[in-house]
């Protein structure tokens, strides 16, 4: 059960990572929403003309469809976190299915090529299974805005742009109270680096290949 999330989440082989790096394009991403803190965001990206990928909740979505409805007016894409927010291995077989299953835009296993985002990036022995299965495709990150530590805007914001890259896929979450603040210093930053966001589907994402993985891996443990 441990190597399958070591390998599924920390490695990442064979889920949807960053794009290509040969480009000048980059990926926004939020998880968790939407909430509260969704129009202050939209705000920051609207005033930069950037669009971004919401991984939102089924909980969430519920409560919240008049956000949903701006979110997708607004251009953004609107993807699957699942209905639990726990880890996979925290899930027994059945109730993983139905998190895998879900998503904002399809019912039931629905139409190919729908992501999902497995909460904290979490798997099971299962999780990639029942994502064939349920005709989800994994999509994780390769730089974490980290927006959940009691930091200032500035030092994630430094922090986050040090290790971005053309193809970057960036995690930053709907809810913290920094992430407006930090989102509009990473948009000024990748501006001025001539790196221009798009959304997840014109990235496009790519593989997490066997080399691309042990970086992963180096990066999670200790580098």
């Amino acid at each position: 059960m441990l190597a399958a999330d070591v390998l599924g989440r920390a490695a990442g082989w064979g889920a949807l990572g960053s794009g290509p790096r040969t480009g000048s394009h980059v990926a926004l991403t939020f998880d968790d929403g939407p909430s509260p803190r969704t129009p202050a965001l939209m705000t920051v990206l609207a005033r930069y003309s950037a669009p971004a990928t919401f991984f939102v909740t089924a909980p969430q979505a519920a409560a919240h469809p008049e956000l949903m409805k701006a979110l997708a007016e607004a251009g953004h894409q609107l993807e699957a976190h699942g209905i639990w927010h726990r880890p996979a291995l925290l899930l027994p077989p059945w109730k993983e299915w139905a998190q895998v299953r879900w998503h904002p835009r399809a019912t039931g296993a629905g139409a190919p090529g729908l992501l999902y985002r497995p909460p904290y990036g979490g798997h099971s022995p299962f999780t990639r299974l029942l994502a064939r299965l349920a005709r989800r495709q994994i999509a994780l990150w390769d730089v974490e805005g980290r927006d959940w530590l009691a930091l200032p805007a500035s030092e994630l914001a430094q922090h986050t742009l040090k290790q971005v890259r053309p193809g970057s896929v960036i995690l930053l979450h709907d809810g913290p109270e920094v992430t407006p603040e930090l989102l509009g210093l990473i948009l000024h930053g990748l501006h001025e680096r001539g790196l221009t966001p798009v959304l997840l589907r014109d990235l496009p994402m790519q593989r997490i290949s066997l080399r691309a993985g042990l970086g992963r891996l180096r990066a999670s443990y200790g580098r």
